[in-house]
């Protein structure tokens, strides 16, 4: 047992349900230090990171809740961070690009808020930290620490245009003019403003789950400003299965087994899911990180065991049993069905004695390495995280800050910057919020 499921604490209390109001009679209510597009887990932390300095803080988000993407993560139970995390968790054009944001916040720096919080959590397996109630816990924590600090959270907000102030900088002209107009469900404020800002965090998010609010605005605001973006793909996503295998294995949707699932990059071992569309489960989303449209993966059904020698030794010392006998403990009935049908049907009801030692050596080096060509991904609509983004190439490491843009800055998933499973993504929204926070708050004006 890990020993952080021996803390005792009280749960968090229940949601701030009002935040700083927008006066958009007064002008100055309008102007802000720092305007963060997006209410997600970076956009929060940030937010309050920011504000704890004595800087206004708004968050403008097109959504009519903060956090939807935090609730359902986790299995609404939030994998809200990993005790192991390093570089090569992560995926991006640059590997080295997450290291200093990594080592200057860094799981246990998360963990100080999550026990201030008194929310409960425990550890599953490599490392995962789940909250034992609820995703909400992790959520209500980043609200009530922006609305402790005053931060400005104005939902149901459509941004329609971003200009920058090109006259020379000062600490008393507003770098960003935002041109916002509420949506349809905005019952709050009914007329378009414009928002001003000294600093402008891009914090939308990636491609994933359309149905919560995921869309390319993040992307285009990095283009308008000269950024390249990193090609997007679906990541931490099932893989579709639609030839003849993909028809016959639809049979066994709902049948897990731990697995060795590999390609010429990478490797894993942990469960793997066969869904009625092809295949899913932990070890599924891991390597779909890594792999392309055309290209193969290899499953090991057996981690553990060489088939091909224990097939051999059965022979042996049971020369009169058939292959399906000697694997039936490994494989679920219907799971052995499908194999059967289709590796050895021709020998299905030939006793091993029977079988050339050259046919069993081959079978069990196919099962150590089933070869799948998947036909695709299950997309954006499931796919928890977006690989790609913008090009880490023009960013600070160090801040997040643009490199060609002043007071602009890119933290979390909109950046080309991809966690693996197990609480990766979400180390990676807090640890280049908090850079990006950092940088901001050390600006002084002289």
């Amino acid at each position: 047992m890990s020993i952080f499921t021996q803390q005792s604490h009280q749960k968090p209390s229940s949601q701030p349900k009002n935040f700083q109001k927008l006066d958009t009679t007064n002008s100055a209510a309008t102007n802000f230090d720092v305007v963060i597009i997006g209410a997600g887990a970076s956009g929060l932390f940030c937010a309050s990171q920011i504000a704890r300095s004595g800087k206004s803080v708004a968050i403008l988000d097109h959504a009519n809740k903060a956090g939807k993407k935090i609730l359902m993560s986790g299995g609404g139970r939030c994998n809200f961070t990993n005790l192991d995390v390093g570089p090569e968790n992560f995926i991006s054009q640059n590997p080295h690009f997450v290291r200093s944001a990594l080592a200057n916040f860094t799981p246990d720096d998360f963990l100080m808020y999550v026990y201030q919080y008194g929310i409960l959590f425990h550890e599953k397996s490599h490392g995962q930290l789940f909250c034992n109630h609820s995703s909400n816990d992790i959520l209500d924590m980043l609200l009530q620490e922006c609305h402790q600090y005053q931060v400005h959270i104005l939902l149901n907000t459509q941004i329609d245009k971003i200009e920058k102030n090109t006259t020379e900088k000062s600490c008393h002209n507003h770098q960003f003019f935002i041109k916002t107009s509420p949506t349809k469900k905005n019952k709050t404020n009914s007329q378009p403003i414009t928002i001003t800002c000294q600093s402008l965090v891009i914090a939308t998010g990636g491609l994933s789950i359309p149905t919560l609010g995921a869309s390319a605005f993040g992307y285009q605001i990095a283009r308008q400003f000269g950024h390249n973006i990193i090609n997007t793909y679906p990541a931490l996503c099932p893989l579709t299965l639609t030839d003849k295998l993909g028809e016959l294995l639809k049979n066994l949707s709902g049948i897990s087994l731990d697995v060795e699932v590999s390609n010429s990059k990478i490797t894993f071992n942990l469960p793997m899911l066969f869904t009625h569309k092809g295949l899913s489960g932990p070890a599924i989303l891991q390597i779909s990180n890594y792999w392309q449209l055309g290209e193969s993966i290899f499953i090991n059904l057996l981690p553990n065991i060489n088939i091909a020698d224990f097939l051999i030794k059965n022979k042996k010392s049971q020369p009169k049993q058939f292959i399906r006998k000697v694997l039936s403990p490994f494989f679920a009935k219907k799971l052995l069905s499908v194999l059967e049908f289709y590796f050895w049907q021709e020998v299905k009801d030939v006793e091993l004695a029977n079988i050339k030692d050259s046919q069993l050596v081959q079978l069990g080096k196919t099962l150590n390495a089933w070869k799948i060509k998947p036909s695709g991904t299950e997309g954006y609509k499931v796919a928890e995280v977006t690989k790609g983004g913008v090009d880490t190439a023009d960013v600070c490491s160090k801040t997040m800050q643009s490199k060609l843009v002043d007071d602009l800055y890119f933290i979390g998933e909109v950046l080309d910057v991809t966690g693996q499973l197990g609480g990766y993504n979400f180390q990676w929204a807090w640890a280049s919020a908090y850079a990006c926070a950092s940088a901001i708050t050390k600006f002084r004006c002289i």
